[in-house]
């Protein structure tokens, strides 16, 4: 699915779509050694919040404080706590998080300030009336007020206190030492609208106002939520929008919704408020199993502005706060949550998340889940991802606000200082120590709450209806299952909660969604399709599902085919932190669309850029990307894309032709451009040319590329124009006539095959029937991981590949059969003889009527070359990686494994799925269902011979078009392997006739394919050619495998038995067969149809005569 384009109104309202991470800059990370955590630490870790998939970071206050409120107590609005850096550290966080594209959102604290600021030293010492003492609110007695609630009650007597230098009681709502301003005096109003002056100029982009309720007091009233505390926060915004747009206001108000709602006016005060009355009760509803708690909040939470949102969290760095509660629930709330009476301060809880939830972790996952799929921006707060635990012993709200686990290092990773230093001790509880929980550890543990939380965040940030969508409940019988619906557009998640600690089933009322399918988003798993009103579900203890209901699957994938648009307002680094955003979202669709780069089945979760390195020059821009790519259910893994930023004239033709390279359109420059992967002819090759000359390396955001050659036989290259040229599984640039630079689409981890091949082949061994291996680029990231990104050769010019000339000879084939209208229908039974009796038991046939001299010459010279290649790598000259091995019994009981179990479970999804397939092809799948048995038969066979060989370092994926033809000879080239094998695999030794049967089993699709994906054979011929196409195939292939066994023979290299090498043959040709069908679900009909009929023509001795029957 694209996204949809983002509109102004949309970036605007970038607090919609955040994900907002908490956290303390003492608590985060020490880079100085001090104990306390600082600025400069906060930035070594941003690409942590990066990866995680962050989108703005909440530092709490920060400012100049005695710190007897961990801060709250502010004695400076305007600087930076020594201990935390300098406000030029600040600054550098604000540019470093913008790189990033991360948001950063600062704490003021509108309502006080610490007894230790300026203003009220001043005021205590100025004349009563004065507007300098009307800085804060005075009074002679402490009688006004009565009906404010005391917030603090553990602490505080009363919200007034006596000062003796002042002669006078002050007002403060929360702790003593923390005197409330007084809003009634413009000078106030004033000297604040000069704070926010002061962080909005230097770049922050939302400032959370702490105790916002508080700003006015009033006899009579409860002071809190006064008609004057919302004119003021008109005022500041309207501020606000004049002079710096983009930037969000964020009330906090530990208020009932609908008292909490009114600080977003009419959408012209504050941008986010919290929605403190939710959170207790998600809770609640956990503990008592019943979603009436969650209901009934929300039932009661009004309608905000089109331009506001609601900041949900689950914990921060308060206790958990139950004054929005009642009586009873608070009571019901601490049985549950609290009954140790330490664990309880204020009206809360101080405690984390995971041990409030007795690291359940089924429980933080549902929690989790409610957090992120409720109306409203999600706020996470640090060490939660990990499931950090507290330490409620420490006092105050300290337990929940200890040092950030980093990993199992002394100080948990925090700081390099003395333990006793620490401005708090690390966890080490048993069950939360933070030598098993930390960051470290999370990271390497693919089955922890880290990734769990990254894949969350990642699929969040994908589906606008999260942030943006209508919320409405489902009512199913079940109490204990909470269902909601969300949607926004044409996007419609249904979501559904067991909030029981035994499993639950629910039916749903679906009314109106009749016909859609329920596809999960966290696996993309597609469930039974709606077809009644009401949809029957199970679900686990405390388990969840997150459906996204596509109502029209075509939809869906007409969709895929738009061509995507990006912005890119820079007109000098294309590639900033905004343009990696656009391009990050549009190409999961591309790669969808061009199926070929990918070597992964897997469903693609997301991409990110790693690197961007330019090449060309301003007026031909293009970049090497390394993107990482990342998919449900499967490790990520590294690809490499060339791109190029194309405009005018021929931007406008490709977006008309809807070229396949194609990825997106460029908005925001003076003329249309689009982004393509590859380059246009004529483009400068020096860049590629310089690197590969100069040797130099090139350091990118994460990592390193560097040049390996080989300077034994350097050519002398020249600056050159160059083309591109797009293979199946690689790219390729051609510098010239001289160098050829194969770019590798993934990236192995350590040796490619097919860099390593090269170079053995080419230098070691000195085989003049491949490319002149001259180096590698290689790039090496931050860990220390190698990948090849490809690999310099020598260019040589070629006529064509196998393939265009097997495909030339056969349809001439073709239509000499044709023209023999009597000898069509049946080939003759002399010509009938399979690939090993041509090449061994039949030398002498007559196979002149098939082949002409031409194809017998090309044959025969194939299968030499073949073997000539195999004996040079059969005599290995360097390390163990080409020593041959011996074929033992026990290799071959793995490879008979191998063999059989791919066989039964093709043949079990192949029976599975007979049903949906095309009409045309079941009758040829139901005759293959029938041989099952036969053929396991026949594999078996594989068990009884002795296969006196050896196994060799093999091409691995040698079909037609990895064999070029220069003229006069061949040149085997791509030595990757298959692509749907792991890198390791690739480089396995095995039987040197697997790369033989590659080539066989390419003829025989290559000959099925031009009777029908051409129009030279008329569709009633088809059928009568089939027979032709086998006999063809298997006279070509006996030539080339006789030519290949007397090339070989005296080696080791094919068993001298010859019923073991029949077969070996055969079995090794079922298995090619078989591995291509296993993927016959994402093949188009016709090809499908080509692979079964292959499949069937398979010599195997014990199903021949059914075979010949059918």
């Amino acid at each position: 699915m694209t996204k949809k384009k983002v509109s102004d109104a949309d970036n605007a309202t970038w607090y919609k779509d955040a994900i907002i991470y908490e956290l303390h800059i003492k608590s985060f990370n020490d880079s100085t050694g001090s104990g306390k955590g600082d600025i400069k630490g906060v930035i070594e870790k941003l690409d942590y919040l990066q990866e995680l998939g962050i989108t703005a970071v909440w530092l709490l206050p920060f400012y100049p404080s005695p710190l007897r409120d961990d801060g709250y107590d502010i004695q400076d609005y305007m600087n930076v706590n020594p201990d935390y850096g300098t406000i030029q550290d600040l600054k550098k966080l604000i540019r470093e998080a913008h790189k990033r594209n991360l948001k950063i959102i600062i704490e003021l604290v509108l309502n006080h300030t610490s007894d230790q600021h300026e203003w009220f030293k001043r005021a205590r010492l100025a004349p009563a009336g004065s507007v300098h003492r009307d800085f804060y609110v005075w009074s002679d007695t402490p009688d006004k007020y009565k009906e404010a609630r005391i917030i603090f009650k553990d602490f505080e007597p009363s919200n007034w206190s006596w000062d003796p230098l002042a002669k006078a009681y002050y007002w403060h709502r929360f702790y003593h030492h923390q005197p409330d301003l007084n809003y009634e005096n413009p000078q106030v109003h004033k000297a604040m609208f000069k704070v926010f002056d002061f962080w909005f100029r230097m770049g922050v982009d939302g400032v959370r106002l702490d105790a916002v309720p508080y700003l006015y007091e009033k006899e009579g009233t409860n002071c809190e939520n006064l008609p004057d505390t919302f004119a003021f926060l008109k005022k500041l915004r309207s501020r606000l929008d004049s002079r710096y747009a983009g930037r969000m206001l964020l009330a906090e108000a530990n208020q009932w919704p609908e008292d909490a709602s009114e600080y977003f006016g009419d959408g012209d005060a504050c941008h986010m408020s919290f929605h403190f009355p939710l959170m207790p009760r998600m809770f609640m509803a956990l503990e008592m199993e019943d979603r009436y708690p969650i209901l009934d909040i929300l039932e009661q939470t009004p309608t905000i502005p089109e331009n506001a949102q609601w900041a949900i969290f689950l914990r921060n760095h308060d206790e958990l706060t139950l004054e929005m509660v009642t009586d009873e629930e608070r009571d019901y709330m601490y049985r549950m949550y609290a009954r140790d009476p330490k664990s309880r301060i204020n009206l809360g809880i101080r405690r984390r998340l995971a041990p409030l939830l007795g690291n359940d972790r089924r429980k933080i996952e549902l929690m989790n889940v409610l957090l992120f799929s409720m109306p409203g921006t999600p706020v996470l707060y640090y060490g939660d991802e990990i499931c950090m635990g507290d330490n409620y012993y420490l006092g105050d709200r300290d337990g929940v606000r200890t040092p950030m686990q980093w990993s199992a290092d002394r100080n948990a990773g925090f700081s390099r200082s003395n333990p006793q230093s620490l401005y708090l001790p690390v966890i080490i509880d048993p069950e939360y120590h933070y030598e098993a929980v930390n960051v470290e550890t999370a990271q390497s543990n693919k089955s922890s709450l880290f990734w769990w939380m990254k894949d969350m965040i990642a699929m969040r940030k994908k589906h606008s209806a999260f942030a943006r969508g209508e919320i409405s409940f489902l009512m199913p019988d079940n109490h204990r299952v909470l269902a909601f619906i969300r949607t926004y557009g044409d996007e419609t998640i249904l979501i559904v909660c067991n909030l029981s600690r035994f499993p639950q089933a629910a039916s749903l009322d679906l009314t109106g969604f009749e016909g859609c399918e329920p596809v999960e988003l966290m696996s993309h798993t597609k469930f039974p399709m709606v077809r009644i009103a009401m949809y029957e579900l199970t679900l686990n203890p405390h388990g969840y599902f997150m459906f996204a209901l596509q109502r029209n699957v075509a939809e869906v994938v007409a969709r895929s085919e738009e061509i995507p648009a990006i912005v890119s307002s820079s007109t000098v680094n294309m590639f900033d932190a905004e343009f990696r955003r656009g391009l990050e979202g549009v190409l999961p669709a591309y790669f969808i669309r061009r199926n070929k780069l990918l070597t992964s089945k897997a469903i693609l979760r997301e991409i990110s850029i790693r690197e961007a390195i330019p090449f060309g020059s301003e007026m031909q821009q293009c970049w090497l990307l390394v993107v990482e790519v990342r998919f449900m259910q499967q490790p990520s893994e590294l690809y490499t894309l060339f791109v190029s930023k194309l405009e005018g004239v021929v931007a406008a033709d490709l977006i008309t032709v809807r070229t396949p390279e194609l990825i997106c359109t460029i908005e925001g420059g003076i003329d249309n451009s689009v982004l393509v992967e590859g380059f246009i002819e004529g483009w400068s090759c020096d860049s590629f040319i310089q690197l590969y000359k100069q040797v130099k390396s090139v350091s990118g955001r994460n990592g390193v590329f560097s040049v390996v050659q080989d300077r034994r036989r350097l050519p002398v290259f020249h600056n050159c124009v160059g083309w591109w040229i797009d293979f199946p599984e690689s790219s390729a640039v051609v510098c010239g006539n001289d160098l050829f630079f194969r770019m590798y689409r993934r990236l192995s981890d350590g040796i490619n095959p097919d860099a390593e091949m090269l170079e053995h082949l080419s230098v070691t061994c000195d085989f003049p029937n491949v490319p002149r291996y001259f180096g590698a680029v290689k790039y090496v990231c931050e860990r220390g991981d190698e990948h090849y990104v490809g690999a310099y050769s020598q260019y040589t010019h070629c006529e064509s590949d196998l393939r265009q000339m097997v495909l030339d000879s056969i349809t001439r084939f073709y239509e000499g059969r044709l023209a023999l209208d009597s000898t069509v229908e049946k080939s003759p039974a002399e010509l009938d003889a399979d690939v090993f009796e041509i090449a061994f038991e039949r030398p002498d046939l007559n196979n002149a009527e098939v082949l002409t001299d031409a194809d017998i010459t090309v044959f025969t010279l194939l299968g030499k070359r073949l073997g000539e290649m195999h004996l040079a790598l059969a005599r290995p000259k360097t390390g163990k990686d080409f020593v041959p091995e011996p074929y033992s019994k026990l290799y071959a009981r793995s490879v008979y494994q191998s063999v059989q179990s791919v066989v039964k479970r093709t043949m079990d999804r192949l029976k599975r799925n007979r049903g949906g397939l095309h009409s045309d092809i079941i009758p040829h799948v139901d005759l293959l269902l029938e041989r099952k048995h036969a053929m396991l038969d026949d594999v078996k066979e594989f068990l009884e011979y002795q296969y006196d060989c050896h196994k060799i370092r093999l091409h691995g994926n040698l079909y037609l078009r990895r064999v070029f033809y220069t003229g006069k000879d061949f040149l085997f080239v791509n030595f990757e392997g298959h692509k749907y094998r792991s890198f390791t695999a690739r480089r396995l030794k095995d039987s040197a006739l697997r790369d033989v049967v590659d080539l066989l089993d390419s003829l025989q699709n290559t000959a099925l394919e031009v009777l029908h994906h051409t129009s030279v054979i008329r569709p009633e011929d088809k059928n009568k050619l089939e027979r032709w196409a086998e006999v063809w195939r298997r006279n070509a292939g006996g030539v080339l495998l006789r030519s290949y066994a007397e090339t070989v023979e005296g080696s080791k290299l094919l068993p001298r038995d010859p019923s073991a090498l029949r077969c070996m043959l055969d079995v090794f040709c079922l298995q090619r067969k078989f591995i291509d069908l296993r993927y016959f679900e994402s093949m188009n009909p016709v090809d499908f149809e080509v692979v079964v009929k292959s499949a069937l023509n398979i010599h195997c001795p014990q199903s021949r005569t059914a075979c010949d029957r059918n």
